[in-house]
């Protein structure tokens, strides 16, 4: 099993965000895993996190410190990095994975959602790396910042243009800030997944989306949690301010050529919800 370095006799630490479900669950167990030690936000979902806090202090031994948030409040990620500092005492690696889905016509989107999902899908993770990059320079850490984007950032689709946008302005600012921070030898990346389960009763192998796909399945947790293990890893310590996609092959064909109703792709009607 690859571990990761040990700094001066003290573990190295991973905070991670929005980790009760999903991604975020995968990405944690992966690293611990790894050997990071890990802080993980969840907001609603406690079952979920507390199961992960469970599974990760049963089998490593180790505990996480679970911090339960609201990274659309402003104020929050300030907390939740000072806790994290408080209570494990560094922070080497930041994985920005809480965000929300907000697919709905412009014209009919809700504006108390659209400033949520604004909030916590482009506010909190820059907010988060802000505090973060501040505690790793004032400790001399080489650290990593990482933001979970998506195929979206690359793709425009319909409904869209708020999620799709916030993930689009992620990989834009981490460009700046990985030239920001070079010179402190931190690195600024984004890992973004393409179609990927997140619910425990599904299976990537079987979901008939998977078929859509060149690999021929959609992703898992694990393949993303994989992807963030190396890149912050000292084997990929020449890149900073990529965004590596993570998903299949999804979006390489495009537009494809094929109009039969069998090939199942075009927009037009078929993307118009009428319910």
């Amino acid at each position: 099993m690859e571990t990761v370095e040990k700094e001066h006799g003290n573990e190295k630490i991973a905070l991670v965000t929005g980790a009760g479900t999903g991604i975020g669950r995968g990405i944690a167990k992966v690293l611990a895993q790894k050997g990071y030690r890990l802080a993980l936000t969840y907001h609603s979902s406690e079952d979920g996190i507390r199961e992960v806090e469970q599974d990760i202090s049963h089998i490593y031994g180790k505990a996480p410190l679970v911090l339960q948030s609201d990274l659309t409040v402003r104020s929050e990620a300030e907390r939740v990095v000072k806790q994290t500092m408080d209570e494990l005492g560094r922070i080497d690696l930041l994985v920005n994975n809480a965000g929300v889905g907000n697919h709905a016509l412009l014209t009919d989107m809700d504006e108390d959602d659209m400033d949520a999902t604004i909030h916590l899908d482009f506010r909190a993770p820059m907010l988060l790396s802000k505090y973060a990059v501040r505690e790793m320079i004032a400790k001399d850490i080489s650290g990593h910042i990482v933001f979970i984007t998506s195929s979206r950032g690359e793709r425009a689709y319909p409904k869209d243009s708020i999620y799709g946008g916030m993930k689009a302005a992620l990989i834009r600012a981490s460009q700046s800030l990985a030239l920001e921070w070079a010179p402190y030898g931190i690195r600024v990346n984004c890992v973004a997944p393409g179609a990927t389960v997140n619910r425990l009763e599904q299976n990537a192998e079987e979901e008939a989306f998977g078929r859509k796909i060149p690999l021929g399945r959609i992703g898992t947790p694990s393949d993303i949690g994989e992807a963030i293990a190396w890149l912050s890893s000292d084997a990929a310590s020449y890149i900073t301010g990529i965004n590596l996609r993570i998903d299949g092959g999804l979006i390489l064909p495009g537009m494809p050529e094929d109009t039969s109703p069998e090939a199942g792709y075009g927009w037009g009607k078929v993307m118009v919800d009428e319910s």
